[in-house]
């Protein structure tokens, strides 16, 4: 079994516990087994921080049968795309359709076979896997390897609403490499391509923590996100991301502002509320810039507040 196969959690949930003990038993030397006896505690994994990556749902369970519980799973976002596997007694065709067209991704009849069962759990993992890898590339600038816009603009939405519950500051910095339609025209694409690289390499060295990203915007023009931090956080990041760039000592000769490759930034933060939107905080940062080029450039500028 794969590496990224063995950490995978499957979350039982069943009334009975034998019928828990039993899977579990079975499931336990492949993947990482957590159990819950009813559909609320069931939801309430399936929401948390740490998701299953597949649940295995009966459906016959007092308080919320296992009908209800995927119902209510797959019209949440965060948790509409755990796979569902239905293990129950209820064996008609139209039971069964009916968990299907809940979004339930296999049904499997009580008394159930053991083989099948851990075949089709395989199935389904490997398949999520894939899925995931998928989403990832899908997410991952094909140059430089790093975060692309959809990613930063996933990211930021998601980091924004978290800020709002807690009440904490977020910062966005915006990257422009200065002069850059003159390196491509005098050193040709291939260059710039290579360019573009060092540059997003020198950026994302800055940046330590997991929460932190940097993300190619488009063109020449790179952001990142640094969650939980003020404005002087950003702008010891910025400064020293500038310092980054202008360290590769990438020769620019064709640059009015230096003989090497320079980046201008632009910096802002805000205190996010259910509101407003984090637009206006790339806004706030991307006019920063403006101000940072009209100024010199290779410079860092604050948003004014």
């Amino acid at each position: 079994m794969s590496e990224s196969q063995e950490f995978r959690s499957v979350l039982i949930v069943d009334d009975v516990p034998v019928n828990i003990q039993v899977l579990a038993e079975a499931l336990r030397a492949d993947y990482r087994v957590r159990i819950a006896a009813n559909g609320p505690k069931a939801l309430a994994i399936a929401a948390s921080d740490d998701p299953p990556d597949i649940i295995l749902l009966d459906v016959m369970m007092p308080e919320m049968d296992g009908y209800e519980v995927c119902r209510r799973l797959k019209n949440v976002p965060e948790t509409k795309n755990i796979p569902v596997i239905f293990v129950t007694a209820k064996s008609s065709s139209e039971d069964e359709a009916l968990g299907l067209n809940l979004g339930a991704v296999d049904y499997i009849s009580k008394p159930f076979s053991i083989p099948v069962v851990k075949a089709r759990v395989r199935t389904q993992i490997q398949l999520k896997i894939r899925t995931e890898m998928l989403e990832k590339l899908a997410l991952v600038d094909g140059l430089t390897g790093i975060a692309n816009r959809r990613s930063f603009d996933q990211s930021l939405e998601h980091e924004w609403k978290r800020a709002s519950r807690n009440a904490l500051p977020i910062s966005v910095v915006m990257v422009d490499i200065d002069h850059f339609k003159h390196y491509n025209d005098n050193y040709g694409h291939g260059a710039g391509d290579i360019c573009l690289q060092q540059v997003a390499g020198a950026l994302r060295s800055v940046v330590q923590r997991p929460a932190d990203m940097v993300a190619r915007y488009g063109g020449e023009e790179f952001a990142a996100l640094l969650p939980e931090t003020d404005s002087q956080g950003a702008e010891r990041i910025a400064s020293a991301m500038r310092e980054a760039v202008a360290n590769l000592k990438l020769p620019h000769a064709h640059s009015p502002v230096a003989n090497h490759v320079t980046v201008s930034l632009g910096h802002a933060t805000g205190f996010a509320t259910v509101d407003t939107s984090p637009l206006a905080l790339v806004d706030a940062a991307d006019g920063a810039i403006y101000k940072a080029k009209d100024t010199g450039r290779n410079r860092v500028q604050a948003a004014a507040n």
